[in-house]
């Protein structure tokens, strides 16, 4: 992902995804759930919402693309580097923030959880 409107395009393709705020900031809702923001302390990062488990293995495997502050330790949300090779990780983590967050019937008509 290049830029936040990248993160914007990809994540309106799926269902109910809308664009509205956090915290006064740009972020990405699913039934006013935030999957991801724009409130990371870095301009050339954002931040989307993971589980604990994800973001664990992420840090490890790709401290490049995937960090966090103190701020955000012990938070299921990781802050990602905008220009990362890793888009399709990218594309698949906004894709499992979604699912987490969406209703069982967008669940069941979009499948198994990414």
């Amino acid at each position: 992902m290049k830029d936040w409107d990248a993160v914007v395009a990809h994540a309106l393709t799926l269902p109910g995804v809308e664009v509205g705020t956090a915290y006064g900031r740009p972020a990405l809702k699913v039934r006013g759930k935030t999957i991801a923001g724009t409130t990371s302390p870095d301009p050339g990062s954002f931040v989307l919402h993971t589980t604990a488990d994800e973001k664990t293995v992420l840090l490890e495997t790709d401290p490049a693309t995937f960090w966090q502050t103190t701020h955000y330790d012990g938070w299921p949300v990781v802050l990602v580097r905008y220009g990362s090779d890793a888009v399709g990780r990218i594309v698949l983590l906004i894709e499992r923030a979604w699912w987490d967050r969406a209703s069982k019937a967008q669940r069941m008509a979009y499948g198994e959880r990414p």
